[in-house]
C-alpha cells in the first residue's frame, strides 16, 4: 500500500484526530490548555514512531516576558525520526488559536462539526488542520513501511498568534534542532507555495485629554475628538505606504497596510456627561519582505508624533505591543522545485510560488537559522473569523504532499 492510498483510507481518522485537538481549547491569549495539548501531541508523535521531547519554558524566562501569564505555562513539542539519512527536514506548526466570538453555524466553535466536505471549528484552518496533516503523513509512512529520504524533525509550538517568542522563537534558539531544511505548514495552500511573508508592527496609541463636566466641554480636552483627528491624519500615511511595492513570484503587487483600531477604548471614569480624559487605539502595520521592521516602526512613530503636534492640545503616548519580522527567499533552491513537483503531482495542476500577506514562523527558520524554508499547509476559509473551516480533501492532500516530498526529493547538497 502506498502512503497516498493509506491516507485515502484513513481520512476519517485524520478528521477525528483534528476534531479531538480542536475540542481542546488553546486560546491565546491567555494560552489555555497548553499543557494538555502538548501531552496529546507528544503522544501522537510517539505513536508515529518519533522520539519526542516535551519542553517547558523556564518560569524565570516567562516571568520576564509574560509576567501576567504565569498561571498559563508554555510548552513546546519536538519530535525526531532518525532514518539514517544525511539530511533532516523539519516540519513546524503552532497549536494556539485566536479567541472566538459571534454566532457560529454549528454552535460552539470548539465543538467541530463536519458538513459535506468541510470541517468547522476554531483552528481547523489556522492551524490545527496542518498539525493533523503532518501527523498523518508520518503515520502513513510508518504504516506502509515507506522510508523517507530524510530524517524527520517536527516542532509543535506555542504563541504564534501573539509573538512566537516562547514558541518557535525559543525552539529555534534553544531547541537543539538538527534541521537542514524546513517546512512551516502555513502561508501557502492549494496551488500556492509560500516562499516569504509580511512582517508586522503592533502599536497602541494613547491620547491624553482632560476631564470636565459635559455641560462645559470647553473646560476640558476631549480625548476622543483628538483621537479622531489623529486617525484622520493617518490617511496621509496610508497614501504614503501605497507607493511602496513588493512583487511576489506569482506577480502579486503587495503594498504595506495599516489597520487602525482592532482594539480601541476609552479611559477610566467615562460617563455620558463627562468630557473623556483618555482614549486609545491600536495600529497593525504590515511590513513588506523588502522592508525592515525596526525602520517601519521608527517611521510610523515619527509620523504619529508629527501629526499629533499639528493637532491643538493633542498629547499622545505610543506603546509597543509586539512585532514580527518579514522574510523572503527566492525559490531557487532544489527544495522549492521538489515541493512544486509534489504539489502538482497530488493536486494534478501546476503549482506557483507566492508571498503571504500575513506573518508566520517561517522567518525563524529562513533568517535566524538560515535554512531553505517553504510554507505550505491545508489552509481553509475564514481564518480568525466566524465559521472558520477547512476542506477535508485539502487536509488529506497536504498529508499526501508531505509524504511525497519526503520520498521523492533526494538532496545532493
Amino acid at each position: 500500500m502506498t502512503p497516498a492510498l493509506y491516507l485515502d483510507r484513513h481520512a476519517a481518522d485524520l478528521v477525528a484526530f483534528l476534531q479531538r485537538i480542536v475540542r481542546l481549547r488553546t486560546v491565546n491569549p491567555p494560552g489555555e490548555n497548553y499543557g494538555a495539548m502538548t501531552k496529546l501531541l507528544a503522544a501522537a508523535l510517539r505513536e508515529a514512531g518519533l522520539k519526542v521531547r516535551r519542553v517547558p519554558i523556564p518560569r524565570t524566562l516567562q516571568k520576564k516576558t509574560q509576567p501576567d501569564l504565569l498561571d498559563y505555562p508554555r510548552h513546546n513539542v519536538i519530535g525526531f525520526w532518525n532514518t539514517g539519512a544525511k539530511k533532516t527536514l523539519h516540519f513546524n506548526a503552532h497549536y494556539d488559536v485566536v479567541p472566538a466570538s459571534g454566532a457560529w453555524k454549528h454552535g460552539s466553535p470548539f465543538n467541530p462539526v463536519v458538513e459535506k466536505d468541510w470541517i468547522y471549528g476554531r483552528g481547523t484552518a489556522d492551524m490545527k488542520g496542518a498539525i493533523a496533516s503532518i501527523v498523518f503523513a508520518l503515520q502513513a509512512l510508518r504504516a506502509t513501511g515507506t522510508r523517507p529520504n530524510f530524517n524527520i524533525e517536527v516542532s509543535f509550538t506555542a504563541d504564534e498568534e501573539t509573538d512566537s517568542l516562547l514558541g518557535t522563537g525559543w525552539v529555534a534558539s534553544n531547541g537543539k534542532l538538527r534541521a537542514d531544511y524546513a517546512l512551516v505548514a502555513e502561508g501557502g495552500e492549494g496551488d500556492l507555495i509560500c516562499c516569504g511573508h509580511n512582517g508586522v508592527v503592533w502599536l497602541n496609541v494613547r491620547v491624553h485629554g482632560r476631564a470636565a463636566h459635559g455641560s462645559t466641554p470647553e473646560a476640558g480636552i476631549n480625548a476622543l475628538e483628538k483621537m479622531s483627528a489623529l486617525i484622520l491624519a493617518l490617511d496621509a500615511y496610508k497614501r504614503r505606504l501605497a507607493t511602496r511595492v513588493f512583487r511576489s513570484p506569482d506577480g502579486w503587487r503587495m503594498c504595506p497596510t495599516l489597520n487602525l483600531g482592532g482594539v480601541f477604548a476609552a479611559g477610566e471614569g467615562g460617563k455620558i456627561n463627562t468630557v473623556p480624559a483618555a482614549a486609545s487605539f491600536s495600529i497593525d502595520r504590515r511590513v513588506l519582505p523588502n522592508e525592515d521592521v525596526r525602520t517601519a516602526e521608527r517611521d510610523l512613530r515619527a509620523f504619529l508624533k508629527k501629526a499629533a503636534a499639528k493637532i491643538p492640545q493633542c498629547r499622545i503616548t505610543i506603546e509597543k505591543v509586539s512585532d514580527n519580522h518579514s522574510c523572503y527567499t527566492a525559490p531557487r533552491h532544489p527544495l522549492f522545485a521538489a515541493m512544486q513537483r509534489s504539489v502538482a503531482r497530488v493536486r494534478r495542476r501546476p503549482a506557483r510560488f507566492t508571498v503571504s500577506s500575513g506573518f508566520n514562523d517561517m522567518h525563524f527558520f529562513a533568517q535566524v537559522l538560515q535554512l531553505p524554508t517553504i510554507g505550505y499547509g491545508p489552509g481553509g476559509i475564514d481564518y480568525h473569523a466566524v465559521d472558520e473551516r477547512a476542506k477535508i480533501k485539502d487536509l488529506t492532500d497536504s498529508a499526501k504532499i508531505y509524504a511525497d516530498l519526503l520520498t521523492t526529493f533526494a538532496p545532493k547538497d
